[in-house]
């Protein structure tokens, strides 16, 4: 192979899909002159998965991608032909949008966003190495030759590296899709001294629709008063173009597994790499969860130009031949005609420990990694890791502070915080259960919590940084008029509250001590109250949120204010844990390892006990005293 000088760029971007495209975007419009690979074009932003964005847990992500100034929610919403909210017979904290995606069309639109994108080139190629120059990187290499100087580096090869797909006896060596796999990078990349490990991943069949019977199945229409994911469209009504359908697996269906569990990879020992929990399997959960006698599965459309259906909860790497048996056995699907067969993918990733909260590699300066390289699972995970890479490798180019965001701040940062103090021995995935502070980290607010941040660091615009603080003066005015406003005990009001199912009052109450009450929504109070103003429904919302949920809110406020003093003791990048005395030799060589930053991170490692952190919280004020003594 010929070497040859292909240019030279500020930040180079290793893949294409949903975390490529954010590193690659807010590089680029950092100021960084950036390059794009993709191993094949066809295959910027695919969804080799299922052809969705959002849902439980992910649907916060997309929106707080949205906050910071990411492109995920603006394409979710242009190419969405169908909209759903969640959770919605559970708490605010627990709402979540998702949406069914055109899946050609969200393609088309990200790679035009590539392409159209000032300062980013874009390129078909497979790189086969990053190489460094007096330890930090300083180029990367294509299989062709091409080497493309650069001073940073983010990897972002999904599920194409060391890609290998399963489909009963048949391995092949293959990336999502049948593209093709991305297969020197791993070994130069282990050869800069990464702790590399092997995950996987599967997919369901897809059937053509004209061979489905929906008429057996439950329609599972969208939801006509769902919002769109990006707040720059939030005046903007959704559409649904399509509806999806609810079956069920059976007894016949699982006999049939059952039957051939011999001939499944996942069992008889083809597949040794880990996958995920959240998303096992059929013949997973068949052996996990013996007594159950059906599985759901949701038949999705892949888009509105095309047959091919998503039966999602179908996921198997099972032989060909019984997957066609399998389909046969479910309601609605007896004569579906499979167009592509299931199938499972093992792939290369990174520990995730490895990793700085800015996604840099603690060893190798300049190398950064983003999306299920890191360890994760899921297109939203993805996003969000490749725009916090983005970001972070173009400050630190330009000599800026890092972007880090906390626990505290959102799930974005509880994601990354997991995956690089606690690491993860599986795929991760995002859930709402993860982040102690949900109730503030709800969809809704995504943009006020971090909409400053992303203005701040020059990816959110002036105009919609303003368009944020407009609306949370109105949510601020609202409620200072209903703490204010007050009603008589009129017979009209009592009527109001018997017909809620709520006590009536004998004295004078304020509309917002009336909309505290669990059974009284804001359109209740409509009729009483004259002086209302027309506002937007985000608005009245946001309102009716923070006044219901006021005493969890104060109180997690409360929590927060103490993880943030944790997190502002900082800790020596240097510090020398073998002279800490106290510490058990577990937690002395997690944190010899994991070299936390501050003493909450340390509080966060797996195998560091409280005893542990009292110790060192001993010795670091004892060395505190040591060095003032010294001045």
């Amino acid at each position: 192979m010929t070497v040859y000088d292909a240019g030279q760029f500020d930040i180079a971007v290793i893949g294409a899909g949903h975390a490529g495209i954010e590193a690659a975007l807010a590089a680029a419009r950092l100021g960084m002159k950036t390059v794009c690979f993709a191993v094949n074009l066809d295959s910027v932003g695919n969804m080799p998965c299922n052809p969705a964005i959002g849902g439980t847990g992910k649907g916060h992500l997309v929106r707080e991608l949205d906050a910071l100034g990411g492109e995920m929610g603006k394409a979710a919403d242009a190419a969405g032909i169908q909209f759903r909210i969640l959770n919605r017979g559970k708490g605010p904290a627990v709402h979540s949008l998702r949406a069914q995606a055109d899946r050609r069309k969200y393609q088309e639109l990200m790679k035009a966003v590539l392409e159209n994108q000032p300062g980013l080139v874009l390129r078909q190629a497979e790189i086969v190495s990053v190489e460094l120059t007096e330890g930090r990187v300083s180029s990367v290499t294509a299989a062709t030759g091409a080497r493309y100087g650069c001073r940073a580096a983010i990897v972002a090869t999904g599920t194409y590296l060391g890609g290998r797909t399963i489909i009963g006896d048949v391995v092949r060596v293959s990336g999502p899709d049948g593209m093709a796999a991305a297969l020197p990078l791993t070994d130069s990349l282990r050869s800069l001294g990464l702790r590399m490990r092997r995950f996987k991943t599967g997919t369901p069949p897809r059937v053509n629709a004209l061979t489905v019977d929906t008429s057996v199945m439950e329609l599972q229409p969208g939801d006509e008063d769902a919002e769109p994911f990006s707040f720059a469209n939030a005046d903007r009504p959704v559409e649904n173009k399509a509806v999806c359908y609810l079956t069920y697996t059976n007894s016949v269906t699982h006999e049939i597994i059952r039957a051939n569990l011999d001939r499944s990879p996942l069992f008889n020992g083809t597949i040794e790499s880990t996958g995920p929990r959240y998303c096992p399997s059929i013949e997973t959960k068949l052996v996990t969860l013996p007594d159950k006698e059906r599985h759901q599965l949701f038949i999705e459309p892949m888009g509105l130009n095309t047959r091919e259906l998503y039966i999602q909860g179908l996921s198997s790497s099972l032989p060909e031949d019984v997957q066609v048996q399998v389909v046969h056995s479910i309601a609605g699907l007896e004569h579906a005609q499979i167009q592509r067969s299931a199938y499972a993918i093992e792939y290369d990733c990174v520990d995730p420990t490895e990793l700085l909260p800015t996604l840099e590699s603690k060893k190798i300066p300049g190398l950064y990694g983003a999306g299920q390289f890191n360890g994760s699972s899921g297109y939203e995970e993805a996003a969000v890791q490749g725009l916090v890479a983005g970001v972070n490798a173009a400050l630190k180019l330009k000599g800026k502070e890092p972007m880090i965001l906390r626990r505290s701040d959102g799930y974005i940062g509880t994601l990354i915080d997991d995956l690089v103090t606690k690491g993860t021995e599986e795929p991760y995935r995002i859930m709402t259960s993860r982040s102690e502070y949900r109730l503030l980290h709800r969809q809704d607010n995504a943009d006020e919590r971090l909409s400053a941040i992303g203005y701040r660091v020059g990816l959110l615009s002036e105009e919609r940084f303003a368009a944020v603080k407009a609306r949370y003066a109105a949510v601020a005015a609202e409620r200072k008029r209903l703490e204010t406003t007050f009603l008589p005990p009129t017979e009209e009001l009592n009527a109001l509250l018997r017909s809620c199912g709520t006590a009536e009052v004998v004295s004078g109450v304020s509309l917002a001590d009336l909309l505290r009450r669990p059974q009284i929504s804001y359109q209740d109070l409509g009729s009483l109250d004259a002086e209302r103003p027309t506002l937007p429904r985000a608005v009245w919302e946001e309102v009716s949120i923070t006044l219901k949920y006021e005493g969890y809110i104060s109180r997690q406020l409360r929590q927060v204010e103490e993880f943030r003093r944790m997190e502002d003791r900082t800790l020596p990048e240097d510090l020398d844990y073998d002279a800490v005395p106290g510490l058990r030799t577990e937690a002395r060589q997690k944190l010899k390892t994991i070299r936390p930053g501050n003493f909450g991170q340390a509080s966060r490692i797996s195998g560091v006990s409280p005893a542990d952190m009292a110790a060192l919280m001993i010795w670091r004020e004892k060395d505190k005293n040591r060095s003032n003594d010294k001045d």
